[in-house]
């Protein structure tokens, strides 16, 4: 079963976009899924700090900026 993590930071309001977007569509799917505020890990704000949400499907790089829901749902259903 697949797990999504959106990479977020605190105050961004595309991140609460995508939050909720993923929250949905994993719920509608029973996909778990978390999100991890990049501000907390240095290595993490280098990595994905410019561009985030960035969504994670099982730790590799879905996404960034914005939730394609067809894509994201097209991934989860073949993960």
């Amino acid at each position: 079963m697949a797990h999504v993590t959106v990479m977020t930071r605190t105050g961004c309001h595309a991140c609460e976009v995508a939050e909720a977007d993923v929250a949905r569509i994993c719920g509608e799917l029973g996909v778990s899924w978390s999100a991890e505020d990049v501000d907390a890990d240095p290595e993490l704000r280098a990595e994905y700090g410019d561009r985030v949400p960035v969504i994670l499907i099982d730790d590799r790089e879905h996404g960034y900026w914005k939730v394609e829901e067809p894509r994201l749902r097209a991934a989860l259903s073949t993960a």
